[in-house]
């Protein structure tokens, strides 16, 4: 039996995301293409057109937190409303994929997201994106929500 094969892209290991703009890297797989059209013209734009070419009728959402693990399915359209919403709430971000895995149909992308509103925060994530029928069709996302927290509300930390 023969093992998969995991391949690392980009070899920088960064890669800014332009809103609107699908980014490509070299060896970049079926799979790949569909998160690539995901990050550049859904996570970073909320466009539901878009959102609605590169997603499943509906996609759950793993939410892999320790205290209160859940899955929330989201439409393509509420997916960019959700999207929409933080870019309300926080202005236009930087969006850095800093690492990304592909095998078959999986792919694993950790970003750092900056904010550019009153309180610039930076949000480190990541995601395992799911691909079935050239749409992402569900996905497992972890946040440091802790970090989050400690750059939004300093005191929170110390709080009992």
């Amino acid at each position: 039996m023969q093992k998969p094969t995991v391949r690392l892209w980009p070899p920088v290991r960064e890669l800014a995301v332009e809103p609107g703009v699908v980014p490509t890297w070299d060896g970049i797989t079926p799979a790949g293409e569909v998160v690539a059209r995901f990050l550049g013209l859904v996570r970073t734009t909320g466009d539901g057109d878009a959102a609605r070419a590169v997603m499943a009728p509906a996609v759950p959402a793993h939410q892999v937190v320790a205290e209160a693990p859940a899955t929330v399915v989201r439409t393509p359209e509420e997916y960019a409303a959700h999207v929409q919403d933080m870019l309300r709430e926080h202005g236009r971000f930087t969006f850095v994929v800093t690492e990304l895995l592909a095998d078959g149909d999986r792919v694993y992308v950790r970003w750092r997201q900056r904010g550019a509103g009153p309180e610039p925060a930076t949000e480190i994530g990541s995601a395992v994106y799911r691909v079935a029928d050239g749409r992402i069709a569900e996905y497992w996302i972890q946040l440091d929500r802790l970090g989050l927290l400690a750059q939004l509300d300093p005191g929170a930390l110390l709080r009992p």
